[in-house]
C-alpha cells in the first residue's frame, strides 16, 4: 500500500536529522505500523521494533533501570532482539506506545543522546489515560495518519494517472469530459464503498467482493466498540451511544446531531467528554458551527452546535446498514450504481468531510436558524479557510449536494450577506467541473484538491 505520508516520513529524517522524535498517530487499523516498519526496511540499515502491545515485562523494566546509562539500555535491546544498531543508521521504532507511555517520556534523553532516530505509533496517544503522570516530550513532533484517500486507493487499484489528470482539469478549471467523468465517478463509488481503511482496501482489491469486504471493516467497528469498553473509562457507555447513534443522526435532513434523540433531558456537558474521546481516538470528524463565515473560524465556533461525522465513510456504510449483520452484494451495487433509495446525502455529506480533514481542514459549518429574518435563514455545509489570510475575502463557503436537481438558497444569501468575507464560493455535486456565475461546480472527486 502506497501511502502518501512517506514522503513526510523521508522529510523528517532528512532535515531533523536526530534532533527530534516522530510521533505518528491515527485511528487503530489505520496502517501506522505498516508504513513506519516499511520506511525503517527502506531507508535504514537496520532497525529495532518493540510492539509495547505484546512487550515483556523485561523489556520495559529496561526504561525504568537504564535510562541513566543509555550504553547499557542498548546493548540489552541489541542483545533482545538479536539487531545490531549502527550509529545515525538505525532506527528504533516504539509500536502502540500508549500501552507504556514510561517509554514516551524516555524520548527526551534518547534524542539528546543523538545516535539512533526514533518513531512512536499510538492510536489513543492523546487521550489523557494514556500520558497521566509523564512529562510529555518537548524533542517529539506529531503526524496524524487518516485513512486512505482517493488518490491513494486509485494507487491501490493500479491506476497512477487518473488523478494527476483530475488534479490538471482542477487547476485549468476544466471539465473532464462526459467519458473521463463517468469513469472518475466509478472509481469514486467504489472508493466511497469501501472506504480507506488498509485491510478492507487490500480485501476489496484482492477479491473485488463488496460482501467480504464488509466483513473486515465490520470487524473493524468491533474493534472500535472493544476500544471505547475498555479505555473510556467511567463514560464509556455514553461514548458506545454516541457511535451507535452517528448513522441515524446524520441520515436527519439539517445533520446536527441532535442529544434529546439519546436521552429526553440530555446536555452537551454531559456527553462532551465522550465527544472528546471518540475525536481523540480518530474514529469521528467533529465539525463545529461557527457564528459567522469570516476570518478566525476557531475563534467564532459554537461548541454546543455540532455535526459527527464517521472518520471513513467505508466504516459509516457498515455501520449504518446492519439490519443483517452484514452489508449485502446487492445493497452495495445499488449505492455503487446510485440506485439504492435512501438518504444519500448521509454518505456524500461524511465522504466530503473525511475528504477535507484529511487534507488538512478543519471543520466547520455555519448555520443561522433565524426566525425573524427570511434573509438571515441560512445553513451552509462547510467552510475553509484559505491557506494565505488577508484582510478580506479568506473563507470559501462549500454546499454538497447529492442529488442532480438542487437550489443554492443558502449559498446566494451567503454570498450576498457576506460577500466581504467570502471567496470562491463552490458547490460538490456528482457532475463534472463548471465554473457559472461566480460559482466553481466541482465533482465530488475532486474534493481532496480544494
Amino acid at each position: 500500500m502506497k501511502r502518501k505520508i512517506y514522503s513526510q516520513l523521508l522529510e523528517w529524517k532528512q532535515n531533523r536529522k536526530g534532533t527530534t522524535a516522530l510521533l505518528i498517530e491515527g485511528a487503530r487499523r489505520v496502517g501506522k505500523s505498516y508504513i513506519v516498519e516499511q520506511f525503517a526496511r527502506q531507508e535504514y540499515k537496520t532497525y529495532i521494533l518493540i510492539d509495547f502491545n505484546i512487550a515483556g515485562d523485561d523489556i520495559r523494566q529496561l526504561f525504568d533501570n537504564y535510562l541513566g546509562n543509555l550504553n547499557t539500555l542498548f546493548m540489552y535491546l541489541t542483545n533482545y532482539t538479536g539487531v545490531k544498531l549502527y550509529e545515525r543508521q538505525s532506527l528504533i521504532i516504539f509500536d502502540e506506545v500508549q500501552f507504556f507511555p514510561r517509554a514516551r517520556a524516555a524520548i527526551k534523553y534518547l534524542v539528546a543522546d543523538g545516535r539512533y532516530d526514533y518513531i512512536e505509533t499510538g492510536s489513543l496517544v492523546s487521550i489523557k489515560q494514556s500520558v497521566a503522570g509523564i512529562m510529555l516530550p518537548s524533542e517529539e513532533e506529531t503526524l496524524e495518519m487518516f485513512p486512505m484517500d482517493f488518490e491513494e486507493f486509485l494507487w491501490a487499484s493500479d491506476n497512477d494517472i487518473l488523478m494527476d489528470f483530475i488534479r490538471d482539469r482542477f487547476n485549468n478549471k476544466q471539465p473532464l469530459g462526459n467519458s473521463m467523468h463517468r469513469k472518475a465517478m466509478d472509481y469514486f463509488r467504489q472508493y466511497m464503498i469501501v472506504g480507506g481503511m488498509p485491510q478492507a482496501v487490500e480485501k476489496y482489491i484482492v477479491t473485488k467482493d463488496f460482501q467480504e469486504t464488509d466483513r473486515v471493516k465490520r470487524q473493524i467497528l468491533t474493534l472500535y466498540r472493544h476500544s471505547a469498553a475498555q479505555y473510556a473509562g467511567g463514560y464509556a457507555d455514553k461514548v458506545v451511544s454516541l457511535f451507535d447513534e452517528i448513522p441515524s443522526q446524520l441520515q436527519r435532513h439539517e445533520k446536527r446531531f441532535r442529544l434529546s434523540d439519546l436521552k429526553k433531558d440530555a446536555r452537551l456537558r454531559d456527553y462532551e467528554s465522550s465527544f472528546f474521546w471518540l475525536s481523540d481516538a480518530k474514529i469521528v470528524n467533529i465539525c463545529y458551527n461557527t457564528t459567522e463565515p469570516s476570518v478566525g473560524l476557531n475563534m467564532k465556533k459554537d461548541r454546543v452546535t455540532l455535526k459527527c461525522y464517521m472518520a471513513d465513510t467505508g466504516l459509516l456504510i457498515s455501520h449504518a446498514f446492519d439490519e443483517k449483520g452484514i452489508v449485502s452484494n446487492e445493497v452495495y451495487q445499488k449505492i455503487l450504481k446510485d440506485k439504492l433509495e435512501f438518504n444519500s446525502g448521509m454518505i456524500i455529506e461524511n465522504i466530503v468531510a473525511q475528504m477535507l480533514r484529511t487534507s488538512g481542514h478543519k471543520l466547520y459549518f455555519y448555520s443561522n436558524p433565524s426566525v425573524d429574518d427570511k434573509d438571515d435563514r441560512m445553513e451552509i455545509d462547510f467552510l475553509i479557510q484559505k491557506s494565505k489570510i488577508t484582510s478580506r475575502h479568506n473563507i470559501i463557503p462549500l454546499e454538497v449536494k447529492s442529488n442532480q436537481r438542487y437550489t443554492l438558497v443558502s449559498l446566494k444569501k451567503c454570498i450576498e450577506k457576506y460577500g466581504s468575507y467570502i471567496t470562491s464560493p463552490c458547490v460538490i455535486h456528482a457532475a463534472d467541473l463548471k465554473e457559472e456565475n461566480g460559482i466553481l461546480y466541482v465533482p465530488l472527486y475532486m474534493t481532496g484538491l480544494l
